[in-house]
């Protein structure tokens, strides 16, 4: 599925079974709480944190689909087609970094 794909396919599940998009602060206060369970889950799988019984059956690929999940509806309701900024923004590092992390001793 492309990125154009996703954003269609939220907003027509937004349309069809969501009644309507949330406001956009909502959906940014989600978005917060959707990286801090992500978060959440990384430093116990790959951090010095210990599980707790309420972290157990987590899983971080569905963790990781809700954070896009709300960061789509975030881009459709403010008109932002993500290929585009995607593709823009990785020209934008490419430019600005294209010798910066291959000359970085500390990467080395």
């Amino acid at each position: 599925m492309s990125i154009d794909e996703a954003q269609n396919q939220v907003d027509l599940w937004i349309k069809t079974y969501g009644v309507r998009y949330f406001s956009e602060l909502t959906n940014m206060t989600i978005l917060t709480e959707e990286v801090g369970e992500l978060a959440r889950i990384m430093a116990r799988t790959y951090g010095d944190q210990s599980f707790k019984k309420s972290d157990l059956g987590k899983d971080l690929g569905d963790e990781m689909a809700d954070v896009l999940w709300v960061l789509i509806c975030l881009a459709n309701q403010t008109g932002i087609n993500l290929t585009e900024a995607f593709e823009k923004n990785l020209a934008k590092k490419t430019e600005r970094d294209k010798d910066r992390h291959r000359e970085n001793d500390k990467l080395k």
